[in-house]
């Protein structure tokens, strides 16, 4: 079975109905955009990595289970369950996520694209490497709620709820956060 033109929707039903293809259309389908938000919040690669994988554990449990409502909305609520897994992480640890080093060795290397030449793989991969070093030099709060809007696809009031406050608290900070990264591109003289 094709399972590439197939709705979230369609692919819930079917894993629920047996069929292990459709979930791994699921994970290629958002693996990507998950991943790297789970990344831009903790900050390190293999915490990333272990958020990721436990953040498809819950989502199986949950599918199998046949808890899954939210019917349309599967990469943010995907995106809750890392959110939540991440918080919870930190809440843990006791500790706010760690700095990028100065010289900024952490490389945003982990996204990858199939059918691409090495050419591509090096625009990309420094395209990203900017991105995410000027996202990590935005306050928490602005870096968060861009991260679950642009890479999550989560709404304004869905972030709100996510984050605990107000829509216009989220909106505010997602406005701040942009006019923050346009100034960066601007002293950096980038084009966006």
């Amino acid at each position: 079975m094709s399972t590439q033109n197939l709705t979230d929707t369609q692919l819930i039903l079917a894993f629920q109905d047996g069929s292990p293809y459709a979930f791994e259309a699921l994970i290629k389908r958002y693996k990507d955009k998950l991943f790297s938000s789970i990344l831009f919040i903790v900050k390190d690669k293999y915490l990333a990595e272990d958020l990721f994988q436990e953040t498809f554990v819950r989502v199986i449990d949950t599918l199998r289970s046949k808890r899954y409502n939210e019917e349309g909305k599967f990469l943010p609520w995907a995106m809750r369950i890392a959110h939540n897994l991440c918080v919870d992480h930190f809440r843990k640890v006791k500790r706010t996520p760690a700095i990028v080093t100065h010289d900024n060795i952490d490389i945003f290397d982990t996204i990858v694209v199939v059918n691409e030449n090495a050419e591509q793989k090096i625009i990309r991969n420094q395209g990203y490497d900017r991105v995410h070093r000027m996202l990590n030099q935005l306050p928490d709060e602005q870096r968060e709620v861009i991260v679950l809007r642009h890479f999550g696809d989560m709404s304004f009031k869905e972030i709100a709820e996510l984050t605990n406050c107000s829509i216009n608290t989220a909106l505010g900070r997602m406005r701040y956060g942009l006019i923050n990264l346009r100034k960066m591109m601007t002293e950096k003289q980038l084009t966006a």
